[in-house]
């Protein structure tokens, strides 16, 4: 039975409960640029990538993987360089294949952690520093699994979009200039190291634009629903959907302000609906030191709040959490609907993360009797040949999360898999030779 919706998202300073912490620092005091200007050359810290203007990749180094333990929490904190306008922010952790330098945002598997929106700051007048907190825990299961760490580097993004086009006239001290935001990412875990096996994740949206009016933004045309159908090859024990969703547009009548019903649908049931916002925006204004933006000259109602606005600028936008129980493989469907979103002179959108996460048995376990398959070399460029005492049958090619994407039937001992026409990346070649199977992991550089 569906049941259990959680948020993950508190606006909080304080840390993990438990006493013994530590505090691993990943990204310090780094400087976002106009995320609409050609990319900046000024140089990044030690090991930071700057992949746009708004966004910097950094690989976990194996001493910050080591320490983390059973808990784990994401504190960002942002300072107002030359934008004073709300904007939206987020963490995402990219899957790399293992030993690869760089990786390609398009393929890669990406899974947003947080995202948070920036209030209407002016850098001359304090406070000049906004706190978010995520608790992570889930974060720190793929983290730590044994198997997901043969295949996968992980490297922690940093995003925040941001124009510095109304502080360089509004603000004194921005004219001329193009950066927007400082950033710092630390995680805060306990020291309760535990060793994690199976832990199966799969990102099914990766901040993909909903909308009624753009094609491939929605199921249709005129409909503000997207549908997801997504393979399980495995069963999956204390499933979860992790779902994070934020409404833009901020144009009269549109949707940033405006409070939509959202309804959660799986395998055609309805299992969640929500109402964004919070009760009330006043805890943020501290923050919201520009003297324009959505807040007026004195403190508003709840009931106020509640009329008009779905966000709060300097809040965190809630990952909602929905408790699937255990799933068994095969097909799943999931989808969301906004029925009554309404986007004037087609503006605006609600951008959609989510992702599932469980427990499963290994993937290299084989579901029948064992076949003794060798292959070499791995990882390989374009082909790797693979022998076997017997005749090996079928050969099926699966993507990282479980997907048949092609098959060879060789009948022979040994012959040469040829991986030219797939991307760089890891695979799992499945093995077959009467009711005996092989499940291999390979990586294609």
């Amino acid at each position: 039975m569906m049941k259990k919706y959680f948020l993950l998202g508190i606006f909080s300073l304080f840390a993990l409960p438990n006493l013994a912490q530590v505090t691993l620092n990943v990204y310090d005091n780094v400087l976002f640029y106009d995320g609409y200007a050609t990319l900046v050359t000024h140089p990044t810290p030690p090991n930071v990538v700057r992949l746009r203007n708004d966004l910097f990749t950094k690989k976990l180094a194996p001493e910050t993987l080591s320490q983390i333990g059973t808990e784990l929490t994401l504190n960002v904190s942002i300072s107002a360089a030359c934008d004073n306008y709300d904007r939206i922010g987020n963490v995402n952790l990219a899957l790399v294949p293992k030993g690869a330098t760089t990786y390609d945002l398009t393929t890669t598997s990406r899974i947003e952690i947080g995202r948070f929106i920036t209030p209407f700051m002016n850098k001359n007048v304090p406070p000049n520093i906004v706190p978010y907190t995520f608790n992570i825990n889930h974060i720190a299961k793929i983290l730590k699994d044994t198997s997901l760490n043969e295949l996968y580097d992980f490297w922690l993004e940093f995003e925040v979009f941001g124009v510095p086009y109304a502080a360089q006239t509004q603000i004194s001290g921005c004219s001329g200039r193009n950066d927007v935001f400082f950033g710092t990412v630390n995680f805060v875990t306990n020291t309760t190291i535990a060793t994690v096996n199976n832990t199966y994740v799969k990102t099914l949206n990766f901040k993909k634009i909903l909308n009624d009016y753009q094609a491939g933004a929605s199921d249709g045309f005129f409909q503000t629903v997207r549908t997801i159908t997504f393979n399980l090859p495995t069963a999956l024990n204390n499933a979860k959907f992790y779902l994070i969703t934020s409404n833009h547009g901020a144009n009269a009548g549109g949707e940033e302000y405006n409070r939509r019903q959202h309804y959660i649908y799986f395998n055609t049931a309805l299992i969640h609906s929500y109402l964004p916002g919070e009760p009330t925006c006043e805890p943020y204004r501290i923050y919201n030191t520009q003297g324009n933006g959505i807040y007026g000259s004195s403190p508003m109602t709840n009931e106020q709040w509640q009329s008009f606005s779905n966000w709060c600028p300097g809040a965190v936008i809630p990952t909602r959490v929905l408790d699937l129980g255990n799933l068994a493989a095969g097909n799943h469907v999931f989808k969301i609907a906004v029925p009554d979103a309404v986007f004037p002179q087609n503006e605006g959108y609600i951008p959609v993360s989510l992702h599932i996460q469980g427990e499963t048995t290994n993937l290299e376990t084989p579901s029948f009797e064992t076949l003794e398959v060798n292959y070499f070399p791995n990882p390989t460029q374009n082909k790797a040949t693979i022998s076997s005492q017997n005749s090996i049958e079928t050969v099926e090619i699966l993507d990282i999360q479980g997907k048949i994407i092609g098959t060879e039937n060789p009948n022979k001992n040994v012959f040469e898999l040829d991986l030219t026409p797939y991307q760089t990346g890891v695979y799992f070649l499945k093995a077959k030779s009467g009711t005996q199977s092989k499940l291999l992991k390979i990586i294609k550089m």
